[in-house]
């Protein structure tokens, strides 16, 4: 239970990150970040796999690259839902994943079991 809210607290950190880094995305405050964040959970843990599978080739041809739109459709689709969360645009959300994935990298990182 412990991981699961560390991860989920790493994602909204990173969501609150990639609004104050990023000039295509404003966050409005804590709680939407968080609800994101455990919405943007839920949406991967559900339709990511799905969306993964279907995509395959084209992943494997780009050689996963492809792998971070899916990313960003992932949080515009989150963002979509939450009031509070803007993206000017679908780069917008791309660059979005990419700071969410690396700062709930490092934070996951920081709390892993040594």
């Amino acid at each position: 239970m412990l991981r699961f809210v560390i991860r989920w607290l790493a994602t909204a950190l990173g969501i609150g990150a990639a609004g104050s880094i990023l000039p295509g995305i404003h966050v409005d405050g804590v709680k939407p970040a968080i609800l994101t964040a455990l919405l943007l959970g839920l949406i991967n843990a559900t339709l990511r796999p799905v969306v993964l599978i279907l995509t395959l080739p084209l992943t494997l041809l780009t050689l996963g690259a492809f792998a971070l739109v899916i990313n960003g459709a992932m949080l515009a689709l989150a963002a979509r839902f939450v009031e509070g969360v803007h993206l000017a645009g679908f780069g917008s959300a791309v660059l979005g994943a990419i700071v969410v994935s690396v700062v709930g990298g490092v934070v996951n990182w920081a709390f892993q079991p040594r």
